[in-house]
């Protein structure tokens, strides 16, 4: 019993650290883990604080509009959107997009070169008949056709072939001289030559002339025979007509030559020039291609049709080829200067007015950046263009999906075709300017006379009245306020005014005449606000010239109107109600002025 006692006091040490560790554990491990679990839960709503504090929130159709949660625009009050945070890159010219995005929108690239411009020229034409191919036919004798052997146009002949018999009295004065002078040929040999040459002047052949030597009769009739080989393409005789010496009887073609005539426009003749390999095609034949080569280029421009004319030559084996066939053809051409340049496909390059830009792919990053430049274009090529400034050699262009890219850019405010108020690389001036409304306005207001300033409140209020009606997008009611705005300009006195100030209003008088009959005579809506647009932009220049007492305006600016011209308005109210795109996009606008006296 005493070992067992002195063996528990050797080992009670011992057993108060285990126990003291556990009771420890029992006050601490607990409690540290519900703190760690604490900190983690802690942790992770403050996670989702800042994932909820980094959302933005857009518009799509106002893509500077950005918000940190849900709402509607300010500017045309349409739903925002949320923003998905895929571009990380801070320049306002440059997206970035993910692989996926890449791949969904179908984009591709490509290495941009320099080589020798060439372009694909397109003209239209005829076949014509070669004009040195021509000969016309005439009598040498005078007399009276007794007898036609060709007797249709289109009849192929010879030379030589019988055309005619002609009863010519005139030559018998001839013959008689040359039977006259038989009789002295051992004599006088030089008289039977003279006699005998004038014969053959006449025409008559060799065949006549010894057989009237030989008989020393007198012919009072002879055949015409044929000068040229040809097709006859015009008969200009009939049988029993008189014909006088030189008279024109048959008009020949040589249809083994033709002429292929193409009209070239103005913008085409710069990659024209004689030597030029052209290929065409005519439509009864739409498997063959016939080659010739450019022969002469037209010095003058035809002033109806604006082109020039270019031609080639072609042999006409069998005659297949017939004068007034339509022709098509193809000049694979090169500018006249043996200098290389940078080519891009049209595909690659999106054109808005004075502005042509496209997207560059930067090749430098492992994600996809592309970034917008802006191009000075050169000749077009059919298909692609050369570019003069803003690219260099080796860069890489999209040539697909650049309006896919485009519309990335938008909605993440970056720069686009829509979002232009950010400066463009290679842009030398971003500055863009307002559309203003045109109207060159002069200030009368000081010496404006007050009721003629009263007069014109009414005519303002008609206005107001007008663009309510727009806002409400109600045919009826728009002519019904054409109306009364036709009658309220009739109280409106112009007698009040005088000297320049008379002159002005009677200029912005007419200017709102016709623009309110217009509004009136259009058919639909959308074509009456375009009318609209232009009355406004007349009384805001009234407004401010003249003057209206007691009424305080504001000019406001829709920049969506008009396929994204942009339009002004007048209103008496700070609200904005776009009288050009009624429920649509009642909100769409800013307040740009305001105009009080």
């Amino acid at each position: 019993m005493k070992n067992m006692v002195s063996k528990f006091k050797k080992y009670l040490p011992i057993l108060w650290v285990v126990l003291g560790i556990f009771i420890g554990w029992l006050l601490f491990g607990t409690g540290s883990g519900t703190d760690s679990h604490s900190g983690h839960s802690y942790q992770q709503t403050s996670s989702k604080k800042v994932s909820k504090a980094s959302e933005v929130w857009t518009c799509s159709m106002h893509p500077q509009i950005r918000q940190p949660e849900p709402g509607q625009c300010p500017i045309c009050g349409m739903d925002l959107i949320l923003q998905k945070d895929n571009n990380s890159d801070d320049s306002p010219y440059r997206l970035v997009m993910t692989q996926n995005a890449v791949a969904l929108a179908g984009i591709q690239t490509s290495v941009i070169n320099e080589a020798r411009p060439e372009k694909e020229v397109r003209l239209t034409g005829k076949i014509k008949m070669d004009e040195r191919q021509m000969f016309t036919q005439v009598s040498h004798v005078k007399g009276r056709i007794d007898r036609l052997y060709v007797n249709y146009t289109g009849e192929n002949i010879v030379k030589g072939q019988r055309l005619a018999s002609l009863y010519a009295p005139g030559l018998l004065t001839a013959q008689k001289e040359l039977i006259e002078a038989l009789n002295y040929e051992q004599t006088n040999p030089a008289l039977v030559k003279a006699t005998r040459n004038k014969l053959r002047y006449l025409r008559l052949t060799e065949a006549q002339i010894k057989r009237i030597e030989k008989d020393k009769k007198v012919q009072t009739n002879f055949d015409i025979y044929a000068d040229v080989s040809g097709v006859v393409i015009k008969r200009k005789v009939a049988l029993g007509n008189y014909v006088q010496e030189g008279s024109p009887m048959f008009k020949v073609a040589n249809l083994n030559a033709l002429w292929v005539i193409f009209d070239a426009y103005e913008s085409d003749l710069a990659w024209l020039k004689v030597g030029e390999v052209i290929k065409f095609k005519v439509a009864a034949y739409p498997d063959q291609v016939l080659d010739s080569r450019i022969t002469f280029i037209d010095p003058m421009i035809n002033p109806q049709t604006r082109t020039a004319n270019v031609r080639a030559e072609i042999l006409n084996k069998g005659l297949k080829l017939k004068p007034e066939m339509f022709v098509e053809g193809l000049v694979k051409a090169h500018l006249p200067f043996n200098n290389t340049a940078l080519i891009v496909p049209k595909s690659a390059v999106m054109w808005t007015g004075k502005r042509s830009v496209v997207y560059i792919k930067d090749t430098k990053e492992k994600v996809p950046i592309f970034e917008m430049r802006e191009v000075t274009l050169g000749q077009p090529l059919g298909n692609s263009y050369i570019i003069k400034e803003g690219l260099k050699k080796g860069e890489e262009v999209v040539t697909n999906g650049t309006f896919a890219i485009d519309a990335a850019a938008q909605l993440n405010n970056k720069l686009s075709m829509m979002n232009k108020n950010i400066e463009i690389k290679g842009q030398k001036n971003s500055a863009k300017k307002e559309r203003k409304e045109g109207v060159k306005i002069t200030d009368y207001s000081k010496t404006t006379p007050t009721p003629f300033k009263n007069q014109l409140k009414e005519l303002v209020k008609a206005y107001l009245s007008f663009k309510d009606a727009f806002v409400k997008t109600d045919a009826t009611q728009i002519n019904a306020q054409a109306t009364l705005m036709s009658n309220r300009l009739k109280k409106v006195n112009m007698g009040l005014l005088k000297g320049k100030a008379h002159i002005t209003w009677m200029k912005h008088l007419t200017q709102i005449k016709t623009a309110t009959k217009a509004i009136n005579k259009a058919k639909n809506v959308e074509k009456q606000r375009t009318h609209f647009e232009q009355l406004s932009n007349i009384l805001i220049a009234v407004v401010k010239s003249f003057g209206v007492n007691e009424i305080t305006l504001y000019k406001q600016y829709c920049p969506m109107a008009f396929d994204n011209r942009g339009a002004f308005w007048l209103s008496d109210k700070e609200e904005i109600r776009n009288p050009y795109f009624g429920d649509k996009m009642l909100k769409c606008g800013s307040i740009k002025e305001t105009i009080k006296f």
